[in-house]
């Protein structure tokens, strides 16, 4: 592979919309802040991991007027998520890049722990493997990485359970895939969460 594209998922930051799950601690308009926070730290993480293209992947598209006002970098690349589940959405940005001959990382913004450093792990753990993972706390995984596709990592898939990581490796195990799996981290979803939260994401 010439280049590991960084696809990184996210909402546009609306009060009401985002973070929902946060509500109750911070406010609809605190959870939504504390998103625009994760957001910027996810892409700035990614262009510094400088491992390939940055492209995020948003909902709704880049020309919604909820996108209106909110900084990007200017290096990056944009598109829409588009409709479906998690799963459909998911399967389509993996298999677009790699159509491209690219590998691909997926991931989203809510784990401040997904550092440059284990991006570029990542990217470098798919030079000799099929498909990297750093599980996450509740079940799920904070970041999905692939050379190769396989509609069914995404079909038929329990999202938001504590089954997802688990599910997901059996199924590669079935294929015969060379798996590498890194440091289960913390997303940040839920009230109990925010004690996890980096210094530099807090409200000042």
């Amino acid at each position: 592979m010439n280049a590991v594209r960084i696809v990184i998922f996210a909402k546009a930051p609306v009060p009401g919309r985002v973070k929902t799950r946060l509500i109750p601690a911070l406010g609809a308009a605190g959870a939504a802040r504390l998103a625009a926070r994760m957001l910027d730290r996810a892409l700035a993480q990614a262009i510094a991991a400088d491992v390939g293209p940055v492209e995020l992947y948003m909902s709704p598209a880049p020309d919604s007027p909820d996108w209106a006002g909110i900084p990007l970098p200017a290096d990056i690349e944009t598109s829409a998520q588009g409709e479906g589940d998690l799963g459909a959405r998911m399967a389509r940005a993996a298999q677009r890049a790699i159509a491209c001959g690219e590998a691909v990382l997926l991931t989203g913004t809510d784990c401040p722990q997904l550092t440059a450093g284990r991006l570029g792990e990542a990217a470098a753990r798919l030079v000799d493997h099929d498909a990297v993972m750093y599980p996450a706390l509740d079940g799920g995984y904070t970041l999905l990485g692939l050379r190769a596709f396989d509609a069914t990592l995404f079909a038929n898939m329990p999202w938001s359970t504590h089954a997802v990581a688990q599910l997901t490796l059996e199924r590669m195990a079935a294929r015969g895939w060379r798996v590498w799996t890194g440091e289960t981290l913390r997303d940040i979803d839920e009230p109990g969460d925010l004690a996890c939260l980096p210094e530099t994401l807090r409200p000042a």
